[in-house]
């Protein structure tokens, strides 16, 4: 019970007790009473006054911060500018303090690609470059993109880009003629091959001589190429490895070949196949040891390929020139032959392709599931890109999707594990936007991040994800207007004579 109450109740007590008795006595007790109060009422004043004068006490004695905050290095909790010394680091070990900002770029020597789309600024990206700094240890790149993505213009844009610095670009079997403008355009040559035209390229000739080479070096080189040469289009037709007995049959009639013709050419070398000397043929069963390679081969020189590749060549391999490229589009649509006339064109390359003093040179591998489906071209690829380094080689693979080599071979087999070793010695991964379905098997052969795997499908055109290494990089294309008009490959989809004129000036406004 509070003092306030205790009062009420003793001056209500008071109060009723002076009403008996006489007026005298009365008096004296209310007298008496109002005493009582008046002594509680100053208690309890003096008590409150006590409780104030401590808590003003109090307060005097505390210390408090000034209005413009403490100076010098206490300065922390104040209305001034909050003053942090300075420190300075190297990036790696920023980016463990603040993980979360992009990528710093691969820095500004090599071709310019376009923007990187997280940092705003521009992406550089150059092989022998990131080379040399210690970035890559492989310079070969594997390009991936449904159609209409835009991965055929980063493709021309990277390599005649590399001209201006020096390199040089082949490009071994074009099946859809994509590169031949590309080609004239940059002063190089366009080689077309096709029934009724003029090019003719003999698969068995000697090719470029590297300088330094010995004569018995380049005659053992030049005997091993050939041979190679034979039995991979052999291969390629019988769609079959060949047998010891057919490799001797094609070693014998090449050998012999060799001896009476300083220039030889696939009918002679045929025609001895089916037709053995009898000094070679001691047994009497050469000829029917290679009668199947002998009438495979036929095909180049009698059948569908003829006059492609039968006679001695019309055209001249000149590794001075800028750009060289094989048109393979004007012949007729068939993988079998598509892959054969690969065969012959890369091998009329190669001696070019494999001289350590040719420079620094792009080799551009399109339409690559044509090629991975045939064993002998898989092989030639892979040694290609093994010795990438020595020869100063920049292959670039390009894919529809990367699923494409799950369809090499047999799961386990031969063919299966070089189609995965072609993108496990190449540290460059360009992937362009990909269909959903595609996505499980695309993350799975490059390792992606979940957030890597959801971006691939919302990529617009000429926007990619770039994997260098253990670094990931969305970049958008970026092309000249003269670029576009020469790598555009929808020219026929945009004629202005179909009645959309528009679209095409659209397009260009990219």
């Amino acid at each position: 019970m509070g003092a306030d109450d205790t009062r009420r109740k003793l001056y209500s007590t008071v109060l009723v007790e002076t009403g008996k008795g006489d007026r005298k006595a009365r008096r004296q007790r209310q007298r008496a009473a109002r005493q009582v109060l008046a002594q509680d009422l100053a208690t309890t004043r003096a008590a409150a006054k006590a409780r104030y004068e401590a808590e003003r006490a109090e307060a005097r004695a505390t210390t408090y911060l000034p209005r413009g905050g403490e100076p010098g290095p206490a300065a922390l909790r104040s209305p001034r500018r909050f003053r942090v010394p300075a420190h300075q680091d190297t990036s790696a070990a920023l980016q463990g303090a603040y993980p979360f900002l992009a990528e710093g770029g691969l820095g500004s020597n090599g071709v310019f690609v376009g923007q990187d789309l997280y940092s705003s600024g521009s992406f550089v990206y150059d092989p022998w470059v990131l080379y040399q700094r210690g970035i890559i240890t492989a310079p070969n790149l594997v390009l991936a993109g449904i159609v209409g993505s835009g991965k055929s213009s980063l493709a021309k844009s990277l390599y005649t880009r590399s001209i201006a610095f020096g390199r040089r670009v082949y490009v071994p079997g074009d099946p859809k003629g994509e590169h031949t403008p590309v080609a004239q355009a940059v002063g190089g040559k366009a080689i077309i091959l096709g029934h009724g035209l003029g090019a003719r390229l003999n698969p068995l000739d000697e090719g470029y001589r590297p300088g330094g080479v010995a004569d018995d070096e380049w005659a053992t080189t030049v005997a091993a190429r050939r041979r190679d040469l034979i039995g991979a289009l052999a291969e390629t037709v019988l769609e079959r490895s060949l047998t010891p007995l057919e490799h001797t049959a094609i070693d014998v009639a090449l050998r012999a070949t060799v001896s009476q013709s300083s220039v030889p050419v696939l009918p002679m070398v045929v025609d001895r196949i089916l037709a053995p000397d009898r000094a070679e043929d001691t047994d009497g069963r050469l000829a029917e040891d290679g009668r199947l390679v002998g009438h495979a081969l036929r095909r180049l020189v009698a059948g569908d390929l003829q006059g492609l590749f039968d006679g001695p060549s019309t055209v001249r391999f000149d590794p001075s020139l800028p750009m060289l490229s094989l048109d393979l589009s004007r012949v007729v649509e068939n993988s079998t032959l598509i892959s054969v006339l690969m065969t012959c064109s890369s091998a009329w390359m190669e001696s070019a392709l494999l001289d350590p003093n040719g420079g620094q040179r792009w080799v551009v591998y399109d339409e690559a599931w044509r090629l991975m489906s045939h064993p002998s071209l898989l092989r030639r690829m892979d040694a290609h890109w093994r010795l990438a380094r020595h020869y100063g080689l920049a292959n670039l693979l390009i894919f529809h999707k990367l699923s494409d080599l799950e369809n090499v071979g047999d799961q386990g087999s031969a063919m299966r594990a070089l189609a995965s070793s072609l993108l496990a010695n190449a540290e460059t991964r360009i992937i362009y936007r990909q269909e959903s379905d595609q996505l499980g098997a695309t993350a799975q052969a490059l390792g992606l991040t979940g957030t890597e795997r959801k971006l691939l499908p919302s990529l617009g055109t000429g926007q990619g994800l770039w994997r260098i290494k253990e670094s990931s990089y969305v970049v958008q294309h970026q092309l000249h207007p003269a670029e576009l008009q020469a790598f555009d490959t929808r020219s026929r989809m945009l004629d202005e004579g179909n009645g959309f004129r528009g679209i095409r000036s659209e397009i260009q406004g990219i």
